[in-house]
This record gives C-alpha cells, structure tokens and sequence, in this order.
C-alpha cells in the first residue's frame, strides 16, 4: 500500500426528497449527510454499518452511478463532479462497482462472454479477436473456465456468478473498484473464497477498494482501515487493527457487542442501547444519542464532528 492518495471525498452529501401530501414542503432524506475520507492508492477501506445507514448510497454517488446533491469527489485529483460528458466516460473504466446480488446483476439473456466482455467494446478497449482473448484471460483469473464464455448465468451457483461479477468489474484493468456487499448474499464457506480471490487480485493487479458491508468480521478480514457510518454520517474511522482494539463510539461498540462468539471465556459485559430513534427531518444534535447509554444534555444540543484521536483514529463524540 503506497502512500498516494487515489480517492478523496469531501462533504458528500445525498438526499432523496418526498412530497408529503396537502404540503408544499419537500422533507429531505439524508441517505448521506456529509462525509469526508481519502483511500490510498492500493489500500481497502471497509465502510461499516447498519442496513439503511447510507452506505450503498454513499458507494454509488462516489462514482456517480446516482448523482450526489453536494460535495466533492476527486478521483487521482481530478474533481469528478466537474467533469461532464466524453470527460467523465474516459474515467469510467479506471472506477468499477462490483453489485451485491449475484443473480439479479447479470443480464440472464447474455452469455458470460458477452457479460464480462461488453464494457471492452463500449469504451473501445478491445473487439474480435483481442476481446475473447482478453475475457478468456479474466476468466482464468477469478477461477473460472475460458469455456464457460459460452454459459448463460442461470447454469452458475451464487458462488460462481459473483466471480463472473468481479470478472466484468476487472476486465477494464480499474484502478479503484467499490465493492457492495459482495459476500452477503453467499453460503459463509463461499464468502471466505470470494474474500480470498478479492485479496489476491488486489495485491496481483494494484486494485484499491471501497468495500461495503455490514458485517464486522468480513470487514476486518479484508480491509486495511474501517469507516463506521450511522444514518448517513461517518461516526468513527480507524485501522482496522486499532479500530478492534480500541473502539471509541459507542456505535462501534454496539457493532462489535454483536459479533457472535464461541467462546465463553472471551465473551464480555454486554453494554445495554436503547432501542428508541429520532426523527431526521429537524434534529440538530448527535443522531446517535436516542441509543447510546451515555447520553448527557449536550448530545441533543449539538452535533459531534469527526476529531483525531491519535494514530488516525478519528471518532464524532463528545463523550470519548
């Protein structure tokens, strides 16, 4: 892992707004409300959390899948949401999404070869010849069959179809894939081979990742640093070694409190969360604070902001 910064996002920020009926007032949703990291070129960064906490929204508004309602994104230091057009589609094949379900992300009308192929020819990488040879190639690489080029995606497990996934999302030679969920729609001894062929072809082939995820454990095992997301907000980013060890918010807490374990004698003192939630439209303090065992006036008064800790260990608490 280099110390060049290949991503930097700057108060992203996306709201998806409704009409409330007899109402001219539009209530935004905050799907993400603000966030701020960097990844370094060849590094992944887990992006944690609940379901519906932003995080799959946040992935696609990065790289414009779903355009952003503010904020920045610079992508080897070019400004993304500048650029338009011809501009935008020549970066397309250096940023790649890997989707989270294997059986709905694949055209079932296409073969593999057409799947894993398609992006070569719109971008006009390759054609004939030099693309079959080229999707042969990818093929080989997630564990797969040249001959299965000629499949359709209904004859593959779940399994195997997530590696025709990944083989499309590789097949531009990218530099930075956002990886949504790749593993949670998989049986567990399955998921720890697609973890595993992610981990070689990023250290085989330079990739940088944004992977997303829920679980913890997955999280720990393949990421170098971990960003915790709550409603839309970044609340706690570390190493993924640190963030372990010596996690500060009390989200954090509660996520790892979750984490089954097997073993009695390493099970520890539950901490007990209310399980009460505010309304987003109008809240102006800490949006963890109707949970968190140690709430005090001034989390409903004012938000917390990301602060360093030490070590790059940064955490949003006034309380730490």
């Amino acid at each position: 892992m280099g110390s060049e910064i290949l991503v930097q996002v700057q108060d992203l920020k996306k709201y998806f707004f409704k009409e409330r009926l007899f109402s001219t007032e539009k209530e935004p949703i905050r799907a993400v409300d603000g966030i701020s990291f960097s990844i370094r070129k060849g590094e992944t960064l887990g992006l944690v959390g609940e379901s519906g906490c932003g995080k799959t929204t946040a992935g696609k508004a990065i790289l414009r899948l779903i355009e952003p309602t503010s904020g920045q994104v610079f992508f080897k230091g070019k400004d993304l949401m500048s650029l338009r057009g011809e501009e935008l589609r020549k970066l397309r094949p250096f940023m790649q999404f890997i989707f989270q379900d294997p059986y709905e992300s694949l055209n079932p009308r296409m073969r593999v070869g057409e799947i894993v192929g398609e992006g070569l020819e719109i971008h006009g990488v390759a054609r004939g010849k030099e693309k079959r040879e080229r999707v042969e190639e990818v093929l080989e690489q997630v564990g797969l069959h040249p001959q299965d080029a000629f499949r359709y995606p209904h004859e593959f497990s779940g399994g195997q179809r997530q590696r025709i996934g990944i083989a499309r999302a590789i097949a531009l030679r990218p530099e930075l894939i956002v990886a949504d969920e790749p593993v949670s729609a998989l049986d567990v001894s399955i998921q720890a081979q697609i973890l595993n062929l992610l981990m070689d072809l990023r250290d085989r082939l330079g990739l940088t990742y944004l992977f997303i995820s829920h679980d913890l454990r997955i999280v720990k095992h393949i990421s170098d640093r971990i960003a915790v997301m709550y409603l839309g907000k970044i609340v706690e980013m570390a190493s993924s070694e640190v963030l372990f060890r010596q996690p500060l918010h009390p989200y954090t807490q509660l996520l790892l409190q979750a984490i089954p374990r097997l073993d009695p004698a390493k099970r520890e003192e539950k901490i007990f969360f209310k399980e009460t939630f505010l309304s987003l439209e109008k809240e102006r303090g800490c949006l963890f604070a109707p949970r968190c065992p140690h709430f005090k006036e001034r989390c409903a008064r004012e938000a917390p902001f990301l602060v360093d800790h030490g070590d790059e260990h940064w955490v949003a608490c006034h309380f730490v």
